[in-house]
């Protein structure tokens, strides 16, 4: 590629405690956007992309471990806002013995909610209009307050008229959100907006009752999205392009460690390999093998040299 991709994801970044056999906690930082980013900027190192995280931190010890960790993996900076006297938000993970996870959040005076507000979010809402693909999530919209909501919405609607593209999995959590109602509200209208949709199955059915594959594909593309790639955790997902729908099957007989960030290394891999322009069988293919890799081993962000071919 000639010309630079340049690739913005917005979101929270948390302190993460992860229960230990021994019953100890290990420190780390992770958030759905953020591990995505880290995906994304592990698998285009050799590629003409950029990938930005677009936050707001506090002055803690803390947040800098945060930003210095990012630089690390090569993950741009300049946009996180820092707040005085704020700190990240917090969170927990208890993994049973099949490796499903169990969280615990202490988030609600978090810096990442300000990210909107005021001078700082004016210049971020401009900021916007520099990327060829943002990317955010359900969690991103369920931390800001309802007015601050709509300033990333309008942000996002001028990024797009510039000509950028909006990707988006609502990764629906219901204690971010007063009610499923206004979880709903909202998704929705993040969706007429969106380009790329990644959403999961039970996520769907969790806002909307009930659904299989198909339905909760077309509902989505009744919104106006075009390209819609629903997870349906070891089963797949489906594809749905334009009129055309088709089942991406997963790596099967994979042994799951820690499920943390299946689905945010899936859409890393899968927009990577869609930027670079593959077909999106080819992305999907790439998201599950992604996948499969990181639920073999404890935490969100899994070492780089445990990615193997994939990074």
């Amino acid at each position: 590629m000639t010309n630079e991709m340049k690739i913005a994801a917005i979101g929270e970044c948390m302190i993460e405690l992860s229960t230990r056999p021994d019953g100890g906690l290990t420190l780390a930082y992770g958030g759905d956007t953020l591990n995505t980013a880290v995906y994304l900027a592990r698998l285009s190192r050799a590629d003409n992309f950029s990938v930005d995280y677009l936050t707001a931190l506090g002055d803690d010890p803390y947040s800098d471990e945060m930003l210095a960790f990012w630089q690390r993996e090569g993950i741009g900076t300049d946009k996180v806002v820092r707040l005085p006297g704020r700190l990240p938000g917090l969170y927990t993970i208890r993994t049973d013995q099949q490796g499903e996870r169990s969280f615990h959040y202490w988030r609600s005076a978090a810096a990442a909610r300000e990210m909107m507000a005021g001078e700082n979010g004016k210049h971020l809402a401009k900021a916007l209009c520099d990327y060829d693909l943002i990317y955010l999530s359900g969690i991103t919209l369920s931390i800001l307050n309802v007015a601050d909501r709509a300033k990333l919405l309008g942000a996002l609607d001028d990024a797009a008229s510039e000509g950028a593209r909006i990707a988006f999995d609502c990764n629906y959590r219901p204690r971010g959100w007063p009610d499923e109602r206004a979880a709903r509200r909202a998704m929705d209208e993040m969706y007429r907006r969106s380009h790329v949709a990644l959403p999961s199955l039970d996520d769907e059915c969790a806002l909307h009752g009930a659904m299989d594959l198909a339905g909760a594909a077309q509902r989505i593309a009744d919104l106006g999205v075009g390209e819609i790639c629903l997870k349906d955790g070891g089963a797949g997902c489906l594809q749905h392009l334009g009129n055309e729908a088709r089942m991406i099957p997963a790596q099967q007989d994979i042994v799951a460690v820690d499920t943390t960030a299946a689905g945010d290394s899936f859409n890393a891999a899968y927009l990577y390999h869609r930027l670079r322009g593959d077909r999106a069988e080819v992305a999907a293919q790439a998201g599950h093998r992604l996948a499969a890799k990181v639920i073999q081993h404890k935490g969100a962000v899994i070492p780089a040299d445990a990615m193997g071919e994939e990074a």
